[in-house]
């Protein structure tokens, strides 16, 4: 049954990829919006630089659209300059669509929303489990800069609106920036061709502390339930999996995976960036020597952005009693969300 017609902006990352293939599935008419346009099935591609106003009117002229899904960022030197670069983008985004035919718009940010932006990261010391009314954490940060540019398109067209928080999303994506999934698995795969010890890169806060993290999977069919479910409208979510864990379990379990020795956690972080500054040429050689499909680490690996959630000074635990209060009861094992990724990554022949 035709759902509506989406226009999922962000089409070739890690959340955008995995909601349009997802959006496809149910019905929805699905435009791809990317700088470098989407070559998934079924996906119609649209090429826009948001940065450029002008390129992005030409790219959206003439383009109708029920629902629009907000998946994408770029990242700068500061802080301030992310809040300009983001807003920027997505006021030539609403600017440059016929925004009376929107009837909703969904932005997907993260729990950076209560841990405060790259450059404060943690100085909001909000008490866990983090929930969607608490205050904003002091200081510039482009999340809450993009949700007041949708607040204020949303005012002035008359469309409804949610925000979803997910916290380190899991799932396939090559090329995306905030991939820990893949990027542990690469670390993996280094480790074992190289006789490596399997080494937490973070800090022992992480390792002893709860958390939780969020499927690809299970956010896109939040984000459709969302839009599609009238007494969710205007609404933010947190979006995990369901479970909590410690990393000094599931470290060992994915060590167990690659069939690695596990090294016990450092007193002092051991950064993913500082440990693989010099990786390049050992990844073309285990991509050569088995055949992988990107010879280029760089590609693949997002070392600063594993760093940054491993690295860590406070537990990191978001309730999700308001999503399910209003009637999303999804759940997915953290667990087996990272096996499955390992088993694709290793059928499309991405890792060895």
């Amino acid at each position: 049954m035709q759902k509506g017609t989406a226009l999922v902006v962000g089409a070739t990352g890690l959340t955008g990829g995995n909601l349009a293939s997802y959006l496809v599935t149910k019905g929805w008419t699905v435009y791809g919006l990317s700088r470098s346009g989407s070559a998934q099935a079924g996906i119609i591609p649209v090429n826009a630089d948001l940065l450029d106003s002008e390129a992005t009117q030409k790219a959206l002229a003439g383009l109708s659209v029920s629902h629009v899904f907000y998946c994408t960022w770029v990242r700068r030197d500061t802080e301030k300059e992310n809040v300009s670069a983001n807003s920027t983008m997505m006021r030539n985004l609403f600017n440059a669509l016929d925004s009376d035919n929107i009837k909703h718009a969904s932005l997907v940010t993260g729990t950076k929303q209560y841990l405060g932006s790259f450059e404060t990261y943690g100085s909001g010391r909000i008490e866990t489990p983090f929930r969607e009314s608490e205050p904003r954490v002091p200081g510039d940060n482009f999340y809450y800069a993009l949700e007041d540019v949708l607040f204020e398109a949303a005012r002035q067209h008359n469309f409804t609106w949610n925000v979803h928080r997910p916290h380190t999303v899991i799932g396939y994506a090559r090329g995306n920036l905030m991939n820990m999934g893949t990027t542990i698995a690469v670390y993996a795969s280094i480790c074992k061709a190289t006789g490596r010890a399997f080494t937490f890169p973070g800090s022992k806060t992480q390792w002893n502390a709860l958390t939780d993290m969020t499927d690809a999977g299970l956010l896109a069919r939040q984000i459709e339930w969302a839009a599609t479910m009238p007494g969710a409208a205007n609404q933010a979510f947190n979006t995990v999996n369901g479970d909590v864990f410690r990393w000094r379990r599931m470290w060992q379990e994915i060590g167990e995976y690659f069939g690695l020795d596990v090294a016990p956690c450092p007193e002092t972080p051991e950064p993913l960036e500082s440990q693989m500054a010099d990786i390049d040429s050992t990844w073309r050689d285990i991509a050569q020597k088995h055949d992988l499909v990107e010879p280029d680490v760089t590609r693949l690996a997002s070392w600063w952005h594993t760093d940054a959630d491993l690295g860590r000074e406070q537990e990191c635990v978001n309730d999700t009693t308001k999503s399910r209060d209003f009637g999303f009861d999804g759940f997915r094992e953290t667990r087996g969300a990272f096996f499955n990724l390992f088993e694709r990554l290793r059928a499309e022949k991405i890792i060895p």
